[in-house]
């Protein structure tokens, strides 16, 4: 807290004094959250600088008795159209091939690992939740008795913990879950990487009832519930097949998967596993009913999602279990970063590359890192708490000593950036620029910075992201801007319009 509190501090006055931003829309800098928005500005800057590749496959549609299945052939990617167009050619009239081999193996799918802070915000996050909504969640289930305390690193069930009184109280809710759990029940629950002694993995302690539960902590609680269940459950089966058939001379390759025996998985059906059709024998014969030459491309890297970036966080040992969520709530908060798909804002890049120019250290995971394991090591009795804190300092100062020599520049880049970052077209009364205000209240709204000659202005949703696409109506020559909360949708700013009627 006091290494967090002089770095926050120091340098959140230095970026919000250097460009201007004073008040209710002040800038922050931390010495987590700013390593975070620079792994999401190189992400988007990888992004922008990919240059997508175009390669071809050969892609049959085959039969056999009744089943039908796809093979590629063997090659995988063409990266010469030629290539693929001249073998496309000899095969294209193909009606049969033959199975040239056949191999058909039986595999244990393992459940997965108990539940630590980090895998469950990951969890809950691809279904819809953001890290500190999911949070909040589950913290107002432990504070009612449903859940163990969320807060942990701790993959490791200790020992003498009484699984069957668990399953007892949970019964009632999940009766087939609990049956089948107590049917093909482990020698051993799972275990992951991590054990600690703070506090043990999530678990369900008490049983929910759905009627005093709200949709959002019903799918939370079942969550957890249904994570616990499988990790006491035994190994699902399947048969993974692979087949290579003769087109002509040209070789094709299938893949087929059938589920066994569900066990776990029938349980914790968040990861859905398509079944395949694959039974076939050296040299049958089947037919080929239809052969493609598809193009496709080699795609940029994904941008973080908030589970992802969870991921990230802690491979780099940035934050700990207790505060990534908050450190991502607060990059949207100070509207550095935006969409479900993170993006940063101009904003969020003009802060990063400005500190990047001037003391490039801050915005490096490994000085955050370094110190996180020295905060450890204060816990574990292994360091002075007065040596680590005079080592930070000494770095905050020589930071802030760079920063100081280039504090002019480094505020006009950041508000230039935000001034674009605000803009929402051109007036449709004056013609001079409309940006996004904030009032006295704390309220945004659409307002002319022509004020008080022009008077134009227009209220904005409170609440999600808005963008402006340099779209104007036709109607009433407004911008039409875009909203992006838990769904997307596209209007003209101004409430009057004929055309929002």
């Amino acid at each position: 807290q006091i290494i967090d509190l002089a770095w926050g501090a120091t340098l959140t006055r230095f970026i919000s004094l250097a460009s201007k931003q004073l008040g209710r829309d002040f800038l922050s800098v931390g010495r987590v959250q700013t390593p975070t928005l620079a792994l999401i500005v190189s992400r988007e800057k990888e992004i922008g600088a990919f240059t997508p590749t175009p390669y071809w496959l050969l892609q049959a549609s085959m039969r056999h008795g009744e089943h039908e299945f796809t093979a590629l052939h063997a090659r995988g990617k063409f990266w010469k159209k030629e290539e693929a167009e001249a073998i496309y050619q000899k095969i294209r009239d193909a009606s049969e091939g033959t199975v040239l081999s056949y191999k058909r193996e039986e595999k244990e799918e393992f459940p997965p690992a108990p539940f630590n802070t980090t895998s469950f915000l990951r969890e809950a996050s691809r279904y819809g939740f953001t890290a500190a909504s999911a949070m909040r969640t589950a913290e107002s289930l432990y504070m009612r008795g449903y859940i163990s305390y969320p807060r942990t690193d701790n993959t490791v069930y200790p020992p003498g913990m009484n699984m069957d009184g668990i399953l007892d109280k949970l019964a009632g809710s999940f009766g087939p879950e609990v049956h089948r759990v107590r049917s093909k029940r482990r020698s051993h629950p799972t275990r992951g990487k991590t054990m600690s002694k703070d506090h043990p993995p999530i678990h369900p302690v008490g049983e929910a009832d759905g009627k005093k539960l709200n949709k959002q902590e019903w799918r939370i609680y079942d969550l957890i519930v249904r994570r616990f269940l499988a990790t006491l459950t035994e190994n699902a089966r399947a048969a993974v097949s692979t087949a290579e058939i003769d087109v002509q001379g040209e070789t094709f390759e299938a893949e087929g998967y059938e589920m066994l025996e569900e066990n776990w998985r029938a349980i914790y059906d968040y990861y859905p596993q398509a079944e395949r059709w694959l039974q076939l024998e050296e040299g049958a014969t089947v037919s080929v009913e239809d052969l493609k030459k598809v193009k496709k491309q080699t795609q940029p890297p994904k941008r973080y999602q908030q589970g992802s970036l969870l991921a990230e966080m802690e491979k780099h040992n940035l934050g700990t279990k207790s505060t990534r969520h908050d450190i991502i709530e607060k990059l949207y908060h100070r509207r550095y970063i935006k969409g479900k798909n993170i993006r940063p804002t101009l904003t969020g890049v003009a802060v990063t590359e400005a500190l990047e120019r001037s003391a490039d250290r801050i915005t490096k995971p490994d000085m955050t890192a370094e110190l996180e394991r020295e905060m450890n090591e204060i816990a574990e009795g292994n360091k002075a708490l007065e040596d680590v804190v005079t080592e930070s300092r000494k770095l905050l100062r020589e930071a802030l000593q760079a920063l100081e020599r280039r504090k002019e520049v480094i505020g006009t880049v950041i508000r230039e950036a935000m001034a674009k970052q605000r803009f929402m077209g051109k007036c449709n009364k004056c013609g001079s620029d409309l940006n996004v205000i904030t009032s006295r209240r704390g309220k945004r709204f659409v307002g002319c910075s022509n004020f008080p000659r022009c008077q134009n202005s227009y209220p904005l949703p409170q609440r999600g992201i808005v963008v402006f696409d340099n779209e104007y109506c036709d109607h009433c020559g407004a911008p039409i801007v875009t909203t992006i909360t838990k769904r997307k949708w596209k209007k003209c700013v101004n409430p009057e319009c004929p055309g929002n009627k």
